[in-house]
């Protein structure tokens, strides 16, 4: 008898499995954009649960040798930055243009470096030496120099908040000249005067706000100190340190930006920014009574739509604030971070019809999302926290979907779709633990709901499946797959579709690229923007719509 997973036949033959994945299951590998655009969406460059931060910058350097397309690094640089709003990968791809292409690089430098924090982390991958230099050509010191010379002060203010490396480092390696009295004059004083190229600069030569952020620092009285900090247009940081009490802090509120406010509910709390002021000639502060007018500020800036996707914010980032939310911030806030996590999931899909929603609730999701970064610095949000919210969400706009949590078995779970998100990721999220099984979703669709019509899957996990295969080579996944293909088309759905959404930057996956099978890497609200894309007209599969960006 002929070897039957060898010689299988053509009418049910199923893809064979040509890759192990980092858990050692069968797996089909990514082409080499697609693994590099993969990692560019979800890697931080820090520990993850199968690969140490030095794994990754290994396997992200052999992506980038397997792809000889520079304009594809450039897009793919813009794309991490503006859609996936990365941070690290971007500067790392701009690092290795510099090398590759230089016009391409000064073409998209300002894009991807739209901040000082992400200027500061491109500098440092510089000096680090990892990507082959350990100092600026003279063609990064021209965009560097550029940069610093175009940014403003607000900007420029903001980039000197942070150490290793300090604004001061990069300044006086790129050595920008300075355009006019003025930016000589800042920049001396953001490096105290130590390079003698702009010390003959006065301080009265710094711009307004500068002298005005000096004002506020040496102000003797509150009176003084709050007029002044409500009228000052720089970073919530530059003033903290300063602030001489409620009053000022109240002041410092109303500067934050919306992602600054949800990250530090407690801290104004802490302040008392949400008890009533004390008179500016003193007094106990607030008597324990609440400021109804701040708490309603802070509310609407919370909810702002315009304002959350300026900020660039994740919709998991808005469950971080809630469940890390004190019990004494006013509820008002908390059901403003239930509104704001709406917001930033507006970009959900309603599909063609229900789907079943596989959500990975395996060990390895107990990971940080953004990876370990050693102590106290590492992201208390797992992947699981975010699979559950992308999960919540998709339920959300579909309310007649099924989900179903798994590790190496199914979960049974009811859940109101009427709940919000945060309530509902955070309910999914307390399932499972155990080993992998991505085939499980699909194989409850195949027996408990054979009868019901589904559009498709959409499954949320780390892609890592170990337990458990498909047959005749086959992942479990690609074997369950034909088999729900079969019996939807048998209850009259023409061409269901698989969505695996994959939350961390491994190499692989559970099902192979092709027309009924879209694979997408990320945790910002650009994942729904694709799969959504893919849904209408196929025209939005991941590669493609990193290529779609414009230079």
């Amino acid at each position: 008898m002929a070897n039957k997973t060898l010689f299988s036949s053509t009418k049910n033959k199923l893809p064979r499995a040509d890759s192990f994945n980092e858990a050692g299951g069968r797996a089909h590998k990514f082409a080499p954009k697609h693994a590099l655009a993969q990692m560019a969406a979800t890697g931080c460059f820090n520990g993850v649960f199968y690969a140490t931060a030095q794994n990754q910058l290994a396997e992200m350097q052999k992506l980038i040798d397997q792809v000889d397309d520079n304009v594809f690094l450039a897009k793919l640089a813009v794309y991490a930055r503006e859609r996936a709003y990365m941070k690290d990968m971007p500067a790392a791809l701009l690092v290795v243009l510099s090398k590759r292409d230089t016009e391409l690089m000064h073409r998209v430098f300002d894009r991807v470096i739209d901040n000082g924090r992400v200027m500061r982390t491109m500098f440092q991958m510089i000096r680090s030496g990892q990507f082959g230099r350990t100092s600026l050509s003279s063609s990064l010191q021209r965009a560097f120099q550029r940069w610093l010379n175009e940014a403003s002060v607000g900007k420029l203010l903001s980039a000197s908040i942070g150490n290793d490396p300090s604004l001061r480092d990069v300044l006086r390696m790129a050595r920008p000249t300075p355009k006019d009295n003025a930016r000589r004059a800042l920049f001396g004083w953001l490096t105290d005067k130590e390079t003698a190229k702009w010390a003959p600069a006065t301080e009265t030569d710094l711009p307004a706000q500068v002298q005005t952020l000096i004002a506020y620092r040496n102000a003797d009285t509150v009176e003084a100190q709050t007029l002044i900090a409500g009228d000052l247009q720089v970073r919530w940081d530059l003033l903290a340190d300063a602030a001489k009490g409620p009053l000022v802090w109240k002041a410092i509120a109303r500067q934050m930006g919306p992602q600054a406010l949800r990250m530090n509910l407690n801290t104004l709390l802490r302040h008392k920014v949400f008890t009533v002021a004390p008179t500016l000639r003193g007094g106990d502060v607030g008597h324990g009574v609440t400021d109804l007018q701040m708490i309603d500020y802070v509310a609407d800036r919370l909810t702002n739509a315009d304002e959350i996707r300026r900020s660039r914010q994740f919709p998991y980032q808005f469950l971080a604030a809630y469940l890390n939310a004190s019990d004494e911030v006013p509820q008002k806030i908390k059901t403003a971070l239930h509104q704001a996590a709406e917001i930033t999931c507006g970009n959900v899909p309603e599909l063609p019809g229900p789907v079943v929603i596989g959500l990975d609730t395996s060990g390895s999701m107990s990971m940080a999302v953004t990876g370990s970064r050693g102590r106290g610095a590492t992201s208390k949000m797992r992947c699981i926290d975010v699979a559950a919210l992308f999960a919540a969400a998709i339920l959300r706009r579909n309310p007649d979907s099924v989900v179903v949590p798994f590790d190496t078995r199914a979960y049974g779970v009811r859940i109101d779709p009427s709940d919000s998100i945060l309530s509902l990721s955070e309910r999914l999220a307390k399932y499972g633990g155990g080993g992998t099984n991505c085939s499980l979703p699909l194989h409850e669709a195949n027996t408990k709901f054979s009868k019901r019509k589904f559009a498709g899957c959409v499954l949320v996990s780390d892609n890592e499946s170990w337990v458990g295969n498909g047959r005749h080579g086959s992942t479990g996944v690609m074997t369950e797959w034909q088999k729900f293909v079969t019996n939807q088309k048998r209850l009259g759905v023409a061409s269901p579709k698989l969505v695996c959404i994959d939350i961390q930057p491994y190499g692989s996956a559970q099902a192979p690229e092709r027309n009924d099978i879209l694979n997408i890497g990320g945790f910002s609200d650009a994942v729904f923007n694709v799969v959504s894309s893919y849904l209408s007209n196929d025209a939005g599969r991941f590669v493609a719509e990193v290529e779609s960006v414009e230079l």
